[in-house]
């Protein structure tokens, strides 16, 4: 039974909603995983922020169109999901403009959208359907387990993950998800030639990345002479990224492919 709360005298009652009732009916969910979570450091936490109107309705509606929880549960066929496109799976995209900007800028690149912040899963699902972006898929969940248990060998054509979170507390490095058990796992779910293309504003992140990077031999440096890489043009500046330079950080991008082996 829903219980009733008045929220002034003169209001009427509104629905409180129960802990086991979705808070987007059809939208994600809070939890997909369920018992497939690991007792595992983690590299992403959870973030509750208000989610607008529009959000919110974009979640409802266009959730079952182009979302999909992370539940371990089932194998995903990207290339059925994005009608023969080449898929990039992008890790972490905040309020998804930049997102989007890029799935317009390349409409013949699908882009599998992974976050568990929910007002920008809903913000992305509406710029998608406002710009008619039918190339791109928001994902729910842990990124781990849809590379682990949910993705094919060797079905990706890149991989992104633009200004992780530096985690800059040296105790908390450990949650840093730029590390070379990360790389290994991501490596079986990308084609020869894929490329994994990093970004951060965080230097001594950038340091750590280019050495884990450079250190592991699923990957090799696309720049010659072994260092960063310039911002590729299709990298749109995003907020986050113009909040850093404002405050003098210096942003690094790096570009790893995974080698295409013998002629």
């Amino acid at each position: 039974m829903t219980e009733l709360r008045n929220l002034t005298p003169d209001s009427p009652p509104a629905p409180i909603r129960a802990k086991s009732e979705p808070r987007f009916p059809g939208g994600p969910v809070a939890d997909p995983a369920g018992s497939h979570h690991e007792r595992r450091i983690r590299s992403f936490q959870p973030r509750r922020s208000r989610v607008t109107a529009g959000q919110g309705d974009a979640l409802q509606r266009l959730w079952p169109v182009w979302g999909l929880d992370i539940d371990g549960q089932r194998v995903l066929d990207p290339n059925e999901m994005f009608g023969g496109l080449p898929v990039v799976l992008e890790i972490g995209f905040g309020m998804g403009e930049a997102t989007a900007q890029m799935a317009a800028a390349d409409p013949g690149t699908g882009i599998l959208a992974v976050d568990v912040h929910t007002p920008g899963q809903g913000n992305l699902l509406g710029l998608a359907e406002r710009n008619g972006l039918s190339n791109i898929r928001v994902a729910n969940g842990d990124a781990i387990i849809l590379l682990r248990e949910m993705l094919p060998p060797a079905s990706l054509d890149g991989l992104r993950v633009f200004f992780p979170d530096p985690w800059p507390k040296k105790r908390h490095h450990k949650r840093r998800l730029i590390q070379p058990e990360f790389l290994t796992l991501a490596a079986t779910c990308m084609k020869p030639g894929a490329v994994l293309h990093c970004a951060t504003d965080w230097e001594e992140y950038a340091e750590r990345m280019l050495e884990v990077l450079s250190a592991h031999p699923d990957f090799e440096n696309a720049q010659e002479d072994g260092g960063y890489a310039p911002r590729p043009a299709f990298r749109p500046l995003t907020r986050f990224e113009g909040q850093g330079l404002d405050k003098g950080h210096k942003v690094h991008d790096l570009l790893f492919r995974r080698p295409l082996g013998p002629a």
